[in-house]
């Protein structure tokens, strides 16, 4: 795979130094916005690949970029934030952010996060022709990255996608948190783990979103998750 090109939207100069030594030492192409509106005129005009977005931006607040960008575009977005309240990752996530890294941050990680996020623009390019899976009112087309309860179509984010699809390929097992991390980030750091508390609870919020809905996912404290095979 080529490298993408990644719009980084960081008002610290020191974070944003930081980031761009990191793309350019790895031959990553990118360009670069200060605050908000910027970052979608950038957007916009530039139609980068990845975007790595701050939340406090000193003009408007990074969600209100998210959303703004998702009203025409699908392009992974990476917050990269301090915020690091549950309820902070889950208004980002919510508003169509694809990850979220909480600073302090390794190169590492973001390094890691990074291909991940090409690894799903690859993905998309060249999309896997397999056959559709179905559990109880469950329904994945894998090809077009689609899932449907019973005749409506579920609403996911991309990673809420990958993990519902990583449950349903192995349904019935139980996976532990270090190998839905590693399949779905590419890594298992400590954010990783808490990240993946609050996917989970949105994906099963969405799939048993009815009086009497049929669970899907179990949680076996401590280790991970379980897809339920549902008659």
């Amino acid at each position: 795979m080529t490298k993408n090109l990644v719009l980084v939207v960081e008002d610290d100069s020191s974070v944003r130094n930081l980031i761009t030594t990191t793309l350019k030492t790895n031959d990553y192409k990118y360009i670069t916005a200060e605050n908000g509106m910027s970052a979608i005129a950038a957007a916009a005009t530039h139609n980068p690949d990845i975007i790595l977005l701050d939340l406090g931006l000193p003009d408007i607040d990074g969600v209100q970029v998210i959303e703004r960008v998702r009203t025409w575009s699908e392009m992974p977005i990476v917050v990269i934030s301090a915020r690091s309240e549950d309820n902070d990752k889950i208004a980002a996530l919510d508003a169509g952010a694809d990850d979220y890294i909480t600073k302090p941050f390794s190169v590492a990680e973001l390094l890691a996060r990074l291909r991940v996020m090409r690894r799903r623009l690859n993905a998309v390019a060249n999309p896997d022709r397999s056959a559709v899976f179905v559990n109880g009112n469950l329904r994945i087309d894998f090809s077009a990255s689609c899932a449907y309860l019973g005749d409506s179509e579920l609403h996911l984010t991309p990673i809420e996608f990958k993990l519902l699809c990583l449950l349903a390929k192995n349904v019935g097992k139980v996976l532990t948190h270090t190998y839905i991390t590693q399949n779905v980030w590419g890594s298992s750091w400590d954010n990783d783990v808490a990240s993946l508390r609050v996917y989970m609870a949105t994906l099963r919020k969405k799939l048993e979103n009815e009086q009497g809905a049929q669970e899907y996912i179990q949680t076996h404290v401590g280790i991970g998750y379980r897809m339920v095979k549902v008659d």
